[in-house]
């Protein structure tokens, strides 16, 4: 080995090193600092047909079938079941006191025949008169008669009721099992949304295209605010708590039944089309200022209704309020069917309620209550009461004090 002193060239070396560590470094920087102020660059798409599987994969949780062992649905410990008081209709002219009957004409401007004296339907929202909704259920056709809205000019996919002298129904066609109403003016057999059948999951003997008068009943005596709230038939969530023994007492005053029972009745025609698709169809009516949905409402009191009942056999279920959109809306099939489900998930799962039940013929004018009533008129009446109090009290100056 030769014995020369290296030590200078080492130092070279390293100095040489040392410099290009220091730029390699600098130019790793500049990269850096280029690539950060570089827009990201997008995540990888994933494969076709993995976003197809997602994309298809449906739900895989049956909730109705979850409530077979909840605890908290248990029907067993339903304590509205049974509930119904025993009230039999009775022919009409067998009645000693007149009881109005449900449903009639809700006509802007129409009055009933029947006199009632002082009984006045309760026209504050429901929940104002500490009512909740206990049940929905819906009739083929309308049971009510709104002129222009659902009439004897309406159509559906069977046609509508016909309007005979003095506007009494026959069967809505031959062989219907239950007996149709009157119809909207919304159906069009060349539009698809009408006309294109629905993959129902819930409700059954449903059809598009076909219209439906939507009935809420509320009672202040209902189980309010717990499980047991929702119930069919609704007459167990009506009189809930309430013994024949109380019951008799209130109606010793008509107007105690008025005040604490009422219902909420809403027309629709059903399309498919998701841009009608309303997800809580359960509370009760639906109330939309910008699309005009519960804003025309007629108030009158009347009684129960269905095909038990006609204009020679009266519901004994009366008086009760009556508030009536005279409007027909559009609403989509699917948003019956999530209604459906929804009715399923009760204590009391409500499966008899999930079909369209048979409409009342139209109730005679001489049964149909004279207190109707409508924003309009309530705002005249309260203004005509406010007059005389206006007249009375005394003139005020300016400055407070009264003028001589």
């Amino acid at each position: 080995m030769s014995g020369k002193d290296n030590t200078g060239t080492l130092k070279s070396a390293v100095g040489v090193l040392g410099l290009s560590t220091v730029a390699l470094l600098a130019s790793t920087i500049g990269l850096a600092v280029k690539e950060n102020n570089a827009a990201p660059a997008a995540p990888a798409a994933p494969a076709a047909d993995t976003m197809s599987a997602v994309a298809a994969a449906p739900s895989t949780t049956d909730f109705v079938a979850l409530k077979e062992n909840s605890i908290f649905l248990d029907y067993r410990d339903n304590v509205c079941a049974g509930a119904q008081l025993a009230v039999a209709n009775k022919l009409c002219a067998d009645l000693e006191v007149p009881t109005p009957q449900a449903g009639g004409n809700v006509t802007k401007g129409y009055v009933g025949d029947l006199d009632v004296g002082s009984l006045k339907p309760h026209t504050d929202t429901y929940f104002q008169g500490d009512m909740c909704p206990v049940n929905v259920h819906w009739h083929l056709g309308t049971e009510h008669y709104s002129y222009g809205q659902y009439d004897e000019n309406g159509n559906g996919p069977h046609g509508t009721a016909e309007r005979p002298e003095w506007a009494n129904r026959d069967l809505a066609a031959v062989g219907e099992k239950v007996r149709g109403g009157f119809h909207c003016h919304h159906y069009d057999e060349k539009d698809e949304k009408f006309t294109e059948p629905y993959d129902w999951k819930y409700c059954t003997n449903m059809e598009v295209g076909e219209t439906y008068e939507v009935h809420w009943p509320h009672s202040s005596v209902g189980d309010c605010g717990t499980v047991n709230q929702y119930q069919t038939p609704f007459y167990d969530g009506v009189f809930c708590n309430l013994s024949m023994e109380q019951f008799a007492a209130i109606a010793v005053d008509a107007q105690n039944i008025a005040s604490n029972v009422g219902v909420h009745g809403q027309v629709f025609t059903v399309v498919n089309d998701e841009q009608y698709f309303y997800p809580d169809m359960m509370r009760g009516m639906i109330i939309d200022k910008q699309r005009n949905m519960g804003t025309d409402i007629h108030y009158y009191t009347g009684s129960t209704t269905g095909t038990s009942r006609s204009n020679e056999m009266c519901s004994q279920y009366a008086p009760i309020t009556w508030q009536v959109d005279r409007q027909c809306h559009m609403i989509s099939a699917s948003s019956f069917d999530k209604l459906c489900h929804d009715m399923l998930l009760q204590r009391d799962d409500m499966k008899d309620d999930l079909y369209p039940h048979g409409s009342r013929e139209l109730v005679m004018d001489s049964l149909v209550a004279n207190n109707a009533a409508d924003a309009e008129s309530l705002a005249a009446a309260a203004a005509a009461a406010a007059a005389p109090a206006a007249e009375a009290a005394p003139e005020v100056a300016r400055d407070g004090n009264l003028r001589a």
